[in-house]
């Protein structure tokens, strides 16, 4: 018998015991059907956060903070301790504290090795923003860190080299300011108020340049995020009237190291910032522990799509065994017309594989087009905040991946009965009754 031959013998016997097949099929089919969903979320998931990460910062920085008594939540039942030092908290939970870093400090993560370039993170004190003689609205107003990125729906990132003073608002500040629209807001000049030093009122002028998206790495309150040259007046407004021992402290610094750095010479730096005093995390740091979280998630669902996957190569087995028994005059002919048991063999083995490859595909087809329309019903109503997320997307290869690994896992299902079969004898299957 031809190899087509074989194919086409073995893809029309699954139809002699149609109910048999359709049953084994199903439970093939709740395997597959589990796991394409399963890793379309985590691929969903995580390609979200791939696009997002770049709104965290580059991952050539990290950000940096002093390690006396930086980070550590205070674990009296009072109020914390006033230290002149450090800054309090102002987040959600127990206070902390975090000492404040100076110039000295700048320079000492600059001259560590490994350290490219060091920069603190100025914190801005925005009060409000005003469109003309409008509605004062309250804002948060920040940078954009190195390599750092934004969701835009309209215009352009802040220019960070140029003296302009510009600057992006949220979206949801567009109507409320008195824009038509998002287009509408480019090019407008805006103010910003604050308090100085002294307790003084100041404002200061900016051009909006784009119009930003919410996102999943984004601040808990939305705010304007404002170029050097926007940063460095507001900045200096704030220093007004501040005692001289208040001036240039910051929490937080960044330093840059080299793109091409491997992990063990990142670790190492991170061991040299923490004998300089400091403490370090980059970018994967932060999203690390989300990460594990989802693909914890994802593996734990797989197992149970594995389970059912056990099931249905038991189906196999057992609709392939009772092929066989069936069919034992039949195999007896074909072997007394010169069919070699390695034939029979693969006759059954083609069987039980295309059981395997029609249950994957229709579990995988349904399980797309399920995903698919879920994530566009969320996308419109648990999930709008967040332009661009989508819950359940789908890679070809890991879909066609999937396919394989249930093919192959049908494919061992059936060794055991065409073992049976090729090996049973021509005489005594032709008496078979």
């Amino acid at each position: 018998m031809r190899t087509r031959d074989l194919v086409r013998t073995a893809a029309g016997s699954l139809f002699r015991a149609r109910a048999r097949t359709l049953l084994t099929v199903l439970a093939i089919f709740v395997g597959a059907f589990t796991l394409t969903l399963t890793n379309g979320a985590g691929t969903g998931i995580n390609r979200f956060i791939d696009s997002t990460v770049s709104s965290l910062g580059s991952s050539e920085v990290m950000t940096v903070v002093k390690r006396s008594d930086a980070d550590v939540a205070i674990e009296t039942d009072g109020p914390p301790v006033y230290d002149p030092d450090a800054v309090t908290s102002d987040q959600p939970g127990p206070p902390t504290t975090t000492t404040v870093m100076t110039q000295a400090d700048i320079d000492t993560l600059a001259g560590i090795d490994g350290v490219e370039e060091a920069a603190p993170i100025r914190s801005l004190a925005v009060d409000f923003v005003q469109y003309g003689s409008g509605t004062r609205y309250a804002t948060t107003a920040s940078t954009l860190l190195p390599g750092q990125t934004q969701e835009r729906t309209e215009g352009t990132a802040p220019d960070g080299t140029g003296d302009a003073r510009q600057l992006t608002i949220p979206l949801s500040y567009v109507d409320p300011l008195g824009f038509t629209d998002a287009a509408d807001a480019i090019d407008k000049s805006v103010t910003l108020g604050l308090t100085d030093g002294a307790g003084a009122d100041q404002t200061v002028q900016g051009t909006i340049v784009g119009v930003t998206e919410d996102t999943l790495a984004g601040p808990a309150a939305p705010g304007v995020t404002v170029n050097d040259a926007l940063s460095d007046a507001v900045y200096d407004l704030q220093q007004v009237g501040l005692p001289a021992d208040q001036v240039d402290r910051w929490s937080q610094a960044t330093v840059q190291y080299a793109a091409d750095i491997t992990p063990e010479e990142l670790t190492a730096l991170k061991d040299r910032l923490v004998d300089a005093g400091f403490e370090g995390r980059t970018i994967a740091d932060q999203i690390g522990a989300f990460t594990s979280v989802i693909d914890t998630i994802v593996l734990v669902l797989n197992a149970f799509a594995g389970i059912a996957l056990v099931a249905a190569g038991l189906g196999i087995v057992n609709t392939l065994l009772m092929s066989v028994q069936e069919r034992t005059r039949e195999i007896g002919l074909m072997q007394a017309m010169g069919m070699g048991r390695a034939r029979v063999f693969a006759l059954f083995s083609l069987e039980a594989g295309f059981l395997g490859l029609l249950g994957s595909i229709l579990g995988a087809v349904i399980a797309i087009v399920a995903g698919t329309a879920i994530s566009a019903a969320l996308a419109g109503s648990l999930f709008a905040d967040l332009p661009g997320f989508t819950l359940i997307a789908f890679a070809p290869g890991t879909v066609f991946a999937v396919i394989a690994v249930i093919v192959a896992v049908a494919f061992l299902a059936g060794t055991l009965p065409a073992l049976r079969a090729a090996r049973k004898d021509p005489v005594e299957a032709l008496r078979h009754e």
